[in-house]
């Protein structure tokens, strides 16, 4: 009963989060030297940082005087809503879904990803083929359904929170950007021309890759990512009316741009980094002019 007791009372000895009381911690902030759960856990250049610090707040004594400001693994800034353009995405993604559903097919049809259609009730021949190059980034902020825009945005809720916080907000960007154009671009060289799609689905497969390099990178458990992968291609290469090509198009972008992300060298990180950016880009404009010029 005594040794009982006194285990009790060790274990409330123990510190805990300034944050959050109810949670032990053995981490604490390497400026304020406050115990920090993993949830507030903000990784610097040395150790970690409690939100306050990284904020600019006081904490105990204030900010180390010159101290450096926190980076994330793949060098951008920490910020206080690491979420931030994940949100905005998702609202961009939601407002021109409620244009679709105002407008109707009159609104879609001229966004989509098509490559060359005939469609007299509109504006006759019509298709990037035609020079209507920004179809590449606007279809993919457009949605089929209900179903399929719920299914999109969970993914890059859960998806693309994380890695926003692991990259900053600027690289999280530039790969979502990458992923969904190299989709876009896949789709209209191999897809038939008069076929046309829609949907983030191209950027949410770019950010799957880049999450599993990440997770490589910091030697977490590959398991969960890698089956969650496997499932969204059985259903990419399983069910009909799904652009295969965007998704294969969007992983393989994102993947060499996150590896890119995560492992340039330090001394040459945003140059390694926006310049892979930059190489796929021009892999997406070549595949578009060489599509351009067999549609004549």
């Amino acid at each position: 009963m005594d040794q009982a007791t006194g285990s009790a009372q060790d274990a409330r000895s123990l510190p805990v989060c300034y944050r959050h009381p109810d949670r032990e911690s053995g981490v604490r902030c390497t400026r304020c030297e406050r115990p920090i759960c993993p949830q507030c856990m903000v990784s610097a250049s040395v150790g970690f940082q409690c939100p306050d610090c990284v904020r600019g707040g006081s904490g105990q004594d204030g900010p180390a005087p010159g101290a450096a400001r926190p980076r994330t693994v793949a060098g951008g800034a920490v910020t206080a809503d690491p979420r931030l353009v994940t949100k905005l995405l998702i609202g961009v993604n939601l407002a021109l879904f409620l244009v679709q559903l105002s407008l109707g097919d009159r609104f879609t049809n001229r966004l989509e990803l098509i490559g060359q259609s005939y469609t007299p009730y509109l504006t006759g021949v019509q298709g990037i083929a035609e020079g209507q190059y920004y179809r590449l980034l606007t279809a993919m902020f457009l949605h089929g359904g209900y179903v399929h825009i719920l299914f999109n945005m969970l993914s890059l809720w859960w998806i693309g929170g994380p890695l926003e916080a692991a990259l900053g907000r600027a690289r999280y960007l530039a790969l979502y950007a990458v992923s969904g154009l190299a989709g876009s671009a896949l789709s209209y060289l191999i897809a038939a021309p008069n076929q046309p799609s829609l949907g983030a689905s191209g950027a949410i497969f770019g950010l799957f890759g880049a999450t599993a390099v990440l997770m490589r990178r910091l030697n977490y458990d590959m398991r969960p990512v890698i089956a969650l992968l496997v499932i969204n291609l059985i259903f990419t290469f399983g069910m009909n009316g799904i652009a295969w090509e965007a998704h294969i198009g969007g992983l393989v972008a994102g993947v060499l741009t996150g590896y890119a992300m995560v492992h340039a060298p330090r001394r040459r990180r945003a140059l390694v980094q926006y310049g892979t950016c930059a190489l796929v880009l021009a892999v997406v404009v070549v595949l578009t002019l060489v599509r351009t010029a067999q549609l004549g």
